[in-house]
């Protein structure tokens, strides 16, 4: 593996890290103060900075390091996580990512609102450490800042590290007892991400130490494994913190390392003291505390020493095989074993709950999308050449009894499990998506003025990695519309007797074989006068149009439509909502609005769950072959006689168990017939639709039920009304997947165009 394939892999890690990091900021925000919380967002900063110090990425760096800085006072109880302090760290995290982003993409950052952020975080940390050290005992004063590698011919040369800098006030530590700590970390401390400096600097500040490193097992180049830990360090530490404390600074990796510690008299003490110092094998800068020295000097040293371990790694084993080793062992990190570790992390206090919670991790691998992509349209194939074969056999086969058609039915049995277990390969949560909306959220808020929460729910809920990658632009944009225009300044909402807080709910569910995503906001609900007046305005509508209150609500969704009454950064141009109902409908899915005036409006997105399968039963309309959903079905039904009742001058009603439902021809909806037919020579599907109640879809035949493969019909052909997409049956025809919601809406009189409504309307 190169050092680009190694790059490429520490920003898919940046990614899950940013992730976790939102995550555990937005649980703290919401009042959860436990531990494991703090340590994850601390972990996520920390193994950010760590990578891209590796590589050389300054900027990234230097402002993780300041933000790292402040978490740890979080962490060690120096600061309060309140609200004022979250919320620099939300904007920090922000900015974190747009630095991950610019040196992954080559982009740029905003350098000014880096720079702010960066002492918003000192100031935070500097103050309360100032207020720790008032309040509470004596803090110790930080060793100076280790000097850089130096480099000559002959390649890396250790750096000498003692902490013997460390002042205290002598006869203070003369009283307290002396602790002897042997600390051998496994190759396993590595793999999970935990490093030995940062333990040493958290043991560094329990009182005075001095250190002796223990290279004796480190083997000749030729030997060295680079899966393996070789160095291991021997310990002396006066303090009043007791065992507990010292034990404490290894609770991450306690299970992952050899560790010993005893207490000795000042006389057994007195010889480990005198241990000649040996050089230490990697820059142990890290371990300074921040007062003595300047952010930039520090961070400075830390980019040559790792970009210097990274140059003399093929010759000089000793000096580098450590840092080199925890850069590759932390970009190549699977999600599994950094789960593995939390578990082990939050179950500390128990050895075998640690060990349980360490061995039940699954294993994972990464997979190019692409590779999926592939094996997902071979499989698709393969149900299409199955079909095929068995269509040909059962036409060649009157009785259906041979050892042939046998095997094609265990064979289609195998078939259809290989298909679901890849499609399961593709199913991903839309957490990711959800996570990215909290950044929208707040950065609206601040552009408007206004104080906004984001809740989300159902964030689990697993859908086709297509369709999350497609849903991030229209759930941008309806974020922006519900903030802006959805929700009043706090002035307007606390004079209507609301919290000057505004509420935004994101919620995502599975109903009826697809997902559904709402978006609701508390605001003033949609303005139906000045939609409606905007419409008349720009000739979308005759000033005496005759329109319902959905027919309004939908206008917002006309392109080149706004409300705004100036242009700014955030809205009026006309440019928002026409894209989400676009970008809905490619995905196969529709967008509903339901809103109520001083209340607030909800948005609601159903979307299918995969853009490659579906179970769908066949039928006959009109010598036509459709495919009817298998999810939206209900029941089917052959009408009598006595059920059919008419109703008006073209409509007709089935009576189903003591209750009528509407009946529609899709023959006569689709335009394949000029006439209604008859309902008693047909078959009645009864459907249920999103937001259209039940209807009773009439047909001529069924044909069977069956999976078939999507095609998309708008990418090979054009977009058809009524139609959702194609696929190619068995005998190799191509038939039309039926739009189910688009057919019930034109039976309640709704065009099959939206574009006819406002046509008509006018």
């Amino acid at each position: 593996m190169d050092m680009n394939e190694i790059k490429e892999i520490f920003f898919q890690e940046c990614e899950e890290q940013l992730a976790e990091l939102e995550s555990g900021l937005l649980k703290l925000n919401d009042g959860d103060r436990d531990p494991e919380t703090v340590n994850a967002v601390f972990r996520a900063v920390h193994s950010i900075k760590g990578g891209a110090g590796a590589f050389g990425l300054d900027d990234l760096v230097s402002f993780a390091h300041v933000f790292e800085t402040t978490l740890d006072c979080v962490r060690s109880n120096r600061l309060d996580p309140g609200p004022e302090v979250l919320k620099v760290m939300l904007k920090s995290a922000d900015v974190l990512a747009d630095l991950t982003n610019a040196a992954r993409d080559g982009g740029s950052v905003d350098e000014a609102r880096s720079r702010q952020l960066i002492k918003e975080l000192e100031a935070l940390a500097n103050g309360e450490v100032l207020q720790a050290s008032a309040v509470a005992e004596p803090v110790v004063k930080a060793a100076p800042a280790v000097a850089a590698p130096v480099v000559n011919d002959e390649g890396f040369q250790p750096v000498a590290f003692s902490f013997d800098d460390f002042e205290a006030d002598e006869p203070a530590l003369m009283e307290m007892p002396t602790y002897e700590i042997v600390f051998k970390p496994k190759s396993d401390l590595y793999a999970k991400g935990n490093e030995a400096t940062l333990l040493l600097r958290d043991l560094s500040r329990l009182g005075d130490m001095s250190i002796h490193c223990d290279m004796d097992a480190l083997p000749t180049l030729d030997r060295l494994s680079p899966e393996s830990a070789y160095f291991s360090w021997k310990v002396s530490l006066k303090t009043d913190k007791g065992e507990d404390a010292i034990r404490t600074v290894f609770e991450f990796a306690e299970w992952d390392c050899d560790l010993e510690v005893s207490l000795v008299s000042d006389d057994a003490a007195a010889p480990s003291e005198e241990l000649p110092m040996q050089p230490v094998p990697f820059d142990l800068s890290i371990l300074d505390d921040e007062p003595a020295v300047s952010v930039g000097v520090i961070e400075e040293e830390e980019q040559l020493a790792a970009q210097q371990a990274i140059r003399d790694a093929a010759v000089s084993a000793a000096g580098t095989a450590s840092n080199v080793l925890q850069m590759a062992q932390s970009a190549t990190r699977t999600p599994a074993e950094k789960s593995a570790g939390a578990a082990a992390s939050a179950a500390a206090q128990s050895a075998a709950a640690q060990q349980a919670a360490a061995s039940a991790a699954t294993p994972t691998i990464r997979v190019d999308l692409d590779r999926v992509d592939r094996l997902i349209n071979l499989v698709g194939e393969l149900v299409i050449n199955q079909a095929m074969l068995s269509q040909s056999v059962i036409e060649n086969d009157a009785n259906g009894t041979s050892s042939i058609n046998m095997g094609l039915e265990e064979l289609q049995q195998l078939t259809r499990e290989i298909q679901d277990s890849v499609m399961a390969i593709r199913a991903q949560p839309v957490k990711p998506v959800f996570q990215r909306m909290s950044r929208i959220v707040r950065e609206i808020a601040d552009m408007t003025g206004k104080s906004v929460r984001l809740i989300t729910e159902g964030e689990n809920t697993e859908v086709d990695k297509t369709v999350i990658d497609k849903l991030a632009e229209p759930l941008t944009h309806m974020i922006r519309n519900a903030v802006d225009h959805g929700l009043e300044t706090p002035e307007k909402r606390l004079a209507a007797g609301k919290s000057a807080e505004g509420t935004v709910r994101l919620t995502a569910k599975h109903r009826s074989g697809r997902i559904v995503i709402e978006l609701a906001d508390d605001g003033a609900g949609i303005n139906r006068e000045k939609v409606r007046q905007k419409a008349i305005d720009n000739d979308l509508i005759a000033a005496d149009a005759n329109l319902s209150d959905e027919e309004i609500d939908n206008l917002i969704f006309h392109a080149g439509f706004s409300t705004a009454d100036k242009i700014s950064d955030i809205s009026g141009r006309g440019v928002g909502m026409d894209v989400v109902k676009r970008s809905i409908q490619a995905l196969g899915g529709r967008i509903n609005i339901s809103s109520k005036p001083g209340h607030g409006s909800v948005f609601i997105m159903s979307l299918p769950l995969t853009l490659a399968v579906l179970d769908g039963m066949v039928v006959t309309v009109a010598n036509q072959t459709l495919v009817v959903p298998l999810t939206a079905i209900v029941e089917t039904l052959q009408p009598e006689a006595a059920a059919i009742h008419s109703f008006g001058s073209n409509q007709r009603l089935i009576s189903i168990r003591n209750s009528f439902c509407p009946l529609v021809d899709v023959g006569r909806i689709l335009n394949f017939r000029a006439s209604q037919a008859n309902p008693v020579e047909g078959v009645a599907l009864l459907v249920e639709s999103e937001g259209g109640g039940q209807r009773a879809l009439m047909v001529d035949a069924i044909q069977g039920q069956r999976q078939v493969v999507i095609k998309s019909l708008e990418a090979n052909y054009t977009h058809v009304p009524g139609i959702a997409a194609a696929t190619i049956l068995g005998d190799g025809r191509v038939a039309l997947i039926l739009d189910v919601d688009t057919i019930v809406a034109a039976s309640r009189g709704q065009s099959l165009k939206p574009e006819m409504s406002l046509a008509a309307a006018g």
